[in-house]
Protein backbone atom coordinates (compact mmCIF):
# COMPACT_ATOMS: atom_id res chain seq x y z
CA UNK A 1 0.00 0.00 0.00
CA UNK A 2 1.45 3.36 -1.04
CA UNK A 3 2.00 6.29 1.26
CA UNK A 4 -0.78 8.35 -0.33
CA UNK A 5 -3.24 5.48 0.10
CA UNK A 6 -2.22 5.14 3.77
CA UNK A 7 -2.76 8.88 4.34
CA UNK A 8 -6.15 8.67 2.62
CA UNK A 9 -7.26 5.67 4.69
CA UNK A 10 -6.10 7.33 7.90
CA UNK A 11 -7.92 10.56 7.06
CA UNK A 12 -11.19 8.71 6.39
CA UNK A 13 -11.10 6.92 9.75
CA UNK A 14 -9.99 9.98 11.76
CA UNK A 15 -12.14 12.70 10.18
CA UNK A 16 -14.60 14.26 12.64
CA UNK A 17 -17.80 15.50 11.04
CA UNK A 18 -17.28 19.08 12.31
CA UNK A 19 -14.27 19.40 9.99
CA UNK A 20 -16.79 19.57 7.16
CA UNK A 21 -17.97 22.91 8.54
CA UNK A 22 -14.39 24.21 8.53
CA UNK A 23 -13.84 22.92 4.97
CA UNK A 24 -17.01 24.64 3.77
CA UNK A 25 -16.04 27.87 5.57
CA UNK A 26 -12.60 27.76 3.94
CA UNK A 27 -14.13 27.26 0.51
CA UNK A 28 -16.63 30.03 1.15
CA UNK A 29 -13.86 32.45 2.19
CA UNK A 30 -11.91 31.67 -0.98
CA UNK A 31 -15.02 32.06 -3.12
CA UNK A 32 -15.87 35.40 -1.50
CA UNK A 33 -12.31 36.64 -2.01
CA UNK A 34 -12.48 35.61 -5.68
CA UNK A 35 -15.80 37.41 -6.02
CA UNK A 36 -14.27 40.44 -4.32
CA UNK A 37 -11.40 40.42 -6.82
CA UNK A 38 -13.88 40.10 -9.69
CA UNK A 39 -16.03 43.02 -8.50
CA UNK A 40 -13.11 45.21 -7.44
CA UNK A 41 -10.34 44.24 -9.85
CA UNK A 42 -8.57 47.53 -9.19
CA UNK A 43 -7.63 46.24 -5.72
CA UNK A 44 -5.75 43.27 -7.17
CA UNK A 45 -4.30 45.34 -10.02
CA UNK A 46 -2.94 47.87 -7.54
CA UNK A 47 -1.38 45.11 -5.47
CA UNK A 48 0.30 43.56 -8.51
CA UNK A 49 1.31 46.88 -10.08
CA UNK A 50 4.09 47.51 -7.56
CA UNK A 51 5.64 44.06 -7.92
CA UNK A 52 7.96 42.28 -10.31
CA UNK A 53 4.92 40.70 -11.90
CA UNK A 54 3.52 43.96 -13.26
CA UNK A 55 4.05 42.82 -16.87
CA UNK A 56 1.68 39.87 -16.37
CA UNK A 57 -0.78 41.87 -14.29
CA UNK A 58 -3.89 41.04 -16.32
CA UNK A 59 -3.17 37.32 -16.68
CA UNK A 60 -2.36 36.90 -12.99
CA UNK A 61 -5.44 38.78 -11.83
CA UNK A 62 -7.69 36.65 -14.06
CA UNK A 63 -6.01 33.42 -12.91
CA UNK A 64 -6.19 34.32 -9.20
CA UNK A 65 -9.82 35.41 -9.45
CA UNK A 66 -11.00 32.28 -11.24
CA UNK A 67 -8.81 29.97 -9.15
CA UNK A 68 -10.43 31.36 -6.00
CA UNK A 69 -13.94 31.17 -7.44
CA UNK A 70 -13.71 27.66 -8.85
CA UNK A 71 -11.40 26.32 -6.16
CA UNK A 72 -13.68 27.69 -3.45
CA UNK A 73 -16.71 25.94 -4.93
CA UNK A 74 -14.78 22.69 -5.32
CA UNK A 75 -13.62 22.84 -1.71
CA UNK A 76 -17.15 23.60 -0.50
CA UNK A 77 -18.66 20.53 -2.19
CA UNK A 78 -15.56 18.39 -1.66
CA UNK A 79 -14.91 17.64 -5.32
CA UNK A 80 -11.22 17.03 -6.13
CA UNK A 81 -10.53 18.64 -2.77
CA UNK A 82 -6.81 17.94 -2.63
CA UNK A 83 -6.30 19.24 -6.18
CA UNK A 84 -8.32 22.39 -5.48
CA UNK A 85 -6.34 22.99 -2.28
CA UNK A 86 -3.02 22.36 -4.06
CA UNK A 87 -3.98 25.01 -6.62
CA UNK A 88 -4.67 27.55 -3.86
CA UNK A 89 -1.41 27.05 -1.93
CA UNK A 90 0.93 28.89 -4.38
CA UNK A 91 -1.56 31.74 -4.61
CA UNK A 92 -1.65 32.12 -0.82
CA UNK A 93 2.16 31.91 -0.63
CA UNK A 94 2.32 34.74 -3.14
CA UNK A 95 -0.21 36.70 -1.12
CA UNK A 96 1.85 36.22 2.04
CA UNK A 97 4.96 37.49 0.27
CA UNK A 98 3.11 40.52 -1.13
CA UNK A 99 1.55 41.35 2.22
CA UNK A 100 4.81 41.18 4.17
CA UNK A 101 6.84 43.14 1.61
CA UNK A 102 4.29 45.83 0.77
CA UNK A 103 2.04 46.31 3.79
CA UNK A 104 3.98 44.89 6.68
CA UNK A 105 2.77 42.15 8.95
CA UNK A 106 1.18 44.31 11.63
CA UNK A 107 0.03 47.25 9.52
CA UNK A 108 -3.46 48.53 10.13
CA UNK A 109 -5.90 46.75 7.85
CA UNK A 110 -3.38 44.05 7.01
CA UNK A 111 -4.84 40.76 5.85
CA UNK A 112 -1.84 38.85 7.20
CA UNK A 113 -3.59 36.97 10.06
CA UNK A 114 -6.47 35.82 7.85
CA UNK A 115 -4.04 34.80 5.11
CA UNK A 116 -1.96 32.76 7.58
CA UNK A 117 -5.06 30.98 8.92
CA UNK A 118 -6.27 30.28 5.38
CA UNK A 119 -2.84 28.97 4.37
CA UNK A 120 -2.66 26.67 7.39
CA UNK A 121 -6.16 25.34 6.69
CA UNK A 122 -5.17 24.69 3.08
CA UNK A 123 -2.17 22.68 4.26
CA UNK A 124 -4.40 20.75 6.65
CA UNK A 125 -6.96 19.87 3.99
CA UNK A 126 -4.21 18.97 1.53
CA UNK A 127 -3.37 16.10 3.90
CA UNK A 128 -6.88 15.46 5.23
CA UNK A 129 -8.82 15.61 1.97
CA UNK A 130 -12.55 16.16 1.67
CA UNK A 131 -13.55 13.65 4.31
CA UNK A 132 -16.59 11.37 4.47
CA UNK A 133 -19.09 14.12 3.63
CA UNK A 134 -17.81 15.15 0.22
CA UNK A 135 -18.37 14.41 -3.43
CA UNK A 136 -14.93 12.76 -3.51
CA UNK A 137 -16.12 10.18 -0.97
CA UNK A 138 -19.50 9.79 -2.67
CA UNK A 139 -18.05 9.11 -6.12
CA UNK A 140 -15.42 6.75 -4.73
CA UNK A 141 -18.04 4.56 -3.03
CA UNK A 142 -20.81 4.79 -5.65
CA UNK A 143 -19.02 3.87 -8.83
CA UNK A 144 -21.07 2.35 -11.66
Amino acid sequence: MGTLQQIHNWSLTHHPRWLVVIRVALGLCLFIKGYSFMINSAELDLLLQNSRLAAQNDAISIFVTWAHLLGGVMIIVGLFTRWAVALQIPILLGALIFITTQQGIFAAGSMFPLTIVTFLLLLFFLVEGGGPISLDHFFKHHQA
